[in-house]
């Protein structure tokens, strides 16, 4: 049997090699390198621990190999199928995979130390079993609140073998955002209810119902700690269960004895729980309000009762005509119809009559974080030319025309005063831009129900209609003058 000391600095490598592919996820350039890394890390950490297992004596990581290589091939498939739209349900729902591998651990674990029967009690068995419990606690509510966002980010789900509709689609079930006042307490009960079963898990370890009634109660929490949440608070929600799947690993490798899980889980955690705060911060809210206030007030929203002429393609090809600095503001609009390849080729139309391009990136853009940054790099922009929004906002009063892709409240001018729900809320400085374009299907409300003035200004001219045929018409137009 090899040294233990062998297989601690296998890990120490492993977790070294998390170390620097987080760090290098800080920049759009070198963020793909830094997955692989981090992949690559992972991957070593299971080899170590396969011939840990092997040289220890024990059987069965023949199923560790076979689980590895199943997962393999179902995460190879998922990732490179999705579409850029859905990227954000595929994070939630690894987040959730993530929550629920630990918490699986932690359960077979507790079954396991169930019918070999409890030791006697002392500090070892208070601190595996505080483990357990908050292993299945975080875990639980990571896999059903994971599940539910991700839900919630794809609007709902299709009911099979149900009666389809004239476009051959199943019925479509949505998820609405609902959260009365007294939720609240629910899950505050539900979340004093689970710490009490720990507590009686720890005093009773022998007793399975303390431990499948945590299941069930930690589950259901996390079904309602997301179900009030939606649209412009999804990407914080993102991020924080991110967090928690990292201290749901951390928690279990307390459990199993493994340090690469305490070390990977607990930098995942910080890590999300940083990423959470930062996007807190770029929409001027609360993580208290936004994990139990729900975004938008009552969630009414305003009745449109103004109207706006849209312009054509030929229109807004005449004022890029010679125009000297052109700002690109995507938002969710510009994922929905797929136009990413569509406005590089704008960008490189207009440089090519010598005009400056930018591309204005919104900390929330999007739903989830990067999500504009990753669009846009799947179309070959440089990385220099996204900036965030703290220093593209001095630029838009020098900017001749500001191109809007389906953003609305990240440019809504009503986040400047102290009423409604933008209220305070950091948005980009579209307005002072001397014309602004906006490509929208029609003049809807955003998200906080706040009709946006910036439509109907004298300078801003409006392409109705999808976002790809749009930018497409008006790249026609351009070549044309």
């Amino acid at each position: 049997m090899l040294d233990p000391v062998v297989w601690d600095v296998g890990y120490l490598l492993s977790a070294s090699m998390f170390i620097i592919g987080i760090k290098r996820l800080s920049s759009p350039r070198t963020a793909p390198s830094g997955n692989r890394l981090g992949a690559q890390g992972m991957l070593l950490a299971v080899v170590i621990t396969i011939l840990k297992m092997q040289s220890e004596g024990i059987i069965g990581w023949e199923l560790i190999v076979a689980g590895l290589a199943i997962g393999s091939i179902i995460g190879y498939i998922m990732a490179t199928r999705v579409e850029m739209t859905g990227m954000p349900e595929l994070v939630a729902l690894f987040n959730g995979f993530g929550g629920a591998a630990s918490a699986l651990v932690g359960l077979s674990e507790a079954l396991k130390r169930i019918s070999d029967g409890v030791p006697d009690p002392g500090v070892e068995l208070y601190a595996t079993w505080t483990a357990i419990g908050l292993s299945a606690l975080v875990g639980w509510i990571t896999l059903s609140g994971s599940l539910m966002a991700m839900m919630k980010l794809k609007g709902g789900f299709y009911v099979p073998f149900s009666k389809k509709d004239d476009r051959g689609r199943n019925k479509w079930v949505s998820f609405p955002t609902w959260g009365p006042p007294w939720l609240n307490w629910v899950k505050a009960g539900l979340l004093l209810a689970s710490i009490a079963l720990i507590i009686l898990t720890i005093q009773n370890p022998e007793n399975k119902t303390y431990v499948y009634s945590l299941v069930a109660t930690s589950t259901l929490l996390g079904i309602l700690f997301v179900l009030p949440i939606g649209g412009a608070d999804m990407p914080v929600v993102v991020s924080l269960l991110n967090s928690l799947s990292g201290i749901a690993a951390a928690f279990t490798g307390f459990v199993i004895g493994n340090n690469v899980l305490i070390i990977a889980g607990s930098m995942v955690g910080a890590a999300g729980l940083i990423l959470t705060f930062i996007m807190c911060k770029a929409m001027n809210r609360e993580l208290y309000d936004v994990l139990f206030k729900a975004f938008g007030g009552s969630g009414e929203k305003d009745q449109l009762t103004r109207t706006k002429v849209g312009s054509d393609p030929e229109e807004v090809a005449m004022v890029l005509d010679g125009a000297q600095k052109v700002i690109v503001v995507p938002g969710y609009g510009m994922a929905v119809s797929q136009s990413q390849h569509a406005v590089k080729e704008f960008a490189d139309l207009m440089e090519s009559y010598d005009c400056e391009v930018l591309y204005a990136i919104h900390p929330v853009a999007g739903r989830m974080p990067g999500h504009m940054n990753v669009l846009l790099a799947e179309a070959n922009v440089p990385y220099e030319k996204l900036i965030e929004m703290d220093d593209i906002n001095s630029e838009f009063p020098e900017c001749d025309v500001a191109l809007v892709i389906g953003a609305n409240d990240t440019t809504n001018p009503a986040a400047r005063t102290n009423e409604g729900p933008l209220a305070g809320m950091p948005i980009l400085d579209v307005d002072k831009s001397s014309v602004v374009v906006i490509i929208k299907r029609s003049l809807s409300v955003g998200y906080a129900g706040v009709d946006n003035d910036l439509f109907y200004m004298d300078k801003t001219m409006m392409l109705f209609g999808d976002g790809k045929k749009m930018m497409n018409e008006l790249n026609s137009a351009i070549k044309e003058l």
